[in-house]
């Protein structure tokens, strides 16, 4: 009995240790995403993207296409000064398990089993911009399909650093519909290269 009550202690302890963390780890990225409108924009672009590519005549969906650019801009100036801005955080904050799940001081214990979020922000500023650039030549179609991804891509990264890679992959599912993978297979070359040599694959 008493190794019972010792295996629950611990159970108990580890649970509360870990929600202690990712309540510090909300609370610290909210604090920097909140002097950026990046939430509201991103809607902005995804409702546009829709109904651009559901308007089957030219002339009704070139209009669309023009007044995302503003949008787009907007986006990739913003998580260009956000991912400046997260880049004085201290080491130890900015370090993010590899694992599936979240297990509370591992990041402390074992950094080798981390990547560091300051360098993944980066990666998603330079990729955002770089698909608005279009360097690659892509058509407007497939240019907003990348830089959809690669906003589904940031979201699921600010989510596994608050949760775990396992819940940012179920509520990126839940909410577009689409597979962490499937995001990482649609993001451009660039970006994707650099985000698998930093986390790993997917």
């Amino acid at each position: 009995m008493d190794i019972y009550l010792i295996v629950l202690a611990l159970g108990v302890g580890a649970y509360v240790m870990k929600n202690v963390e990712q309540r510090q780890r909300i609370g610290l990225l909210s604090g920097y995403l909140q002097k950026y409108q990046l939430e509201k924009l991103m809607e902005t672009l995804t409702e546009g993207y829709l109904r651009a590519l559901g308007e089957n005549d030219p002339q009704r969906s070139e209009p669309i296409w023009r007044m995302l650019v503003t949008t787009e801009q907007a986006v990739g100036e913003q998580l260009g000064r956000l991912a400046a801005d997260m880049s004085r955080m201290s080491e130890e904050q900015s370090r993010v398990l590899r694992w599936p799940l979240a297990v509370p001081l591992v990041s402390r214990w074992l950094p080798a089993a981390t990547f560091d979020l300051r360098e993944l922000m980066a990666i998603h500023a330079q990729g955002f911009a770089s698909a608005v650039q279009n360097t690659a030549g892509l058509g407007r179609k497939e240019q907003a399909f990348t830089l959809s991804a690669e906003l589904f891509l940031f979201q699921h990264t600010c989510h596994w650093y608050c949760r775990s890679k396992a819940v940012a992959s179920a509520r990126l599912l839940a909410r577009q519909k689409t597979s962490h993978e499937q995001v990482l297979g649609a993001v451009s070359p660039q970006t994707r290269k650099a985000y698998t040599a930093l986390v790993g694959a997917a």
